[in-house]
């Protein structure tokens, strides 16, 4: 699965990890996440998003 990476921060999405601490199952898709999820590390929105090359 594609994984994302917050423009703003850095943090790298992994779908096989998800968020637990957002309520976000491991194996849930980035496109699957609701749009009012937030990044874990600094609050960015999903829109602040974007796959990760390579």
């Amino acid at each position: 699965m594609q994984k994302y990476v917050c423009t703003v921060c850095g943090y790298i999405y992994d779908p096989a990890e998800g968020d637990e601490d957002g309520g976000i199952a491991a194996g849930t898709a980035f496109e699957s996440i609701p749009d009012d999820w937030v990044c874990p590390t600094c609050g960015a929105t999903k829109e602040d998003f974007e796959p990760l090359e390579g």
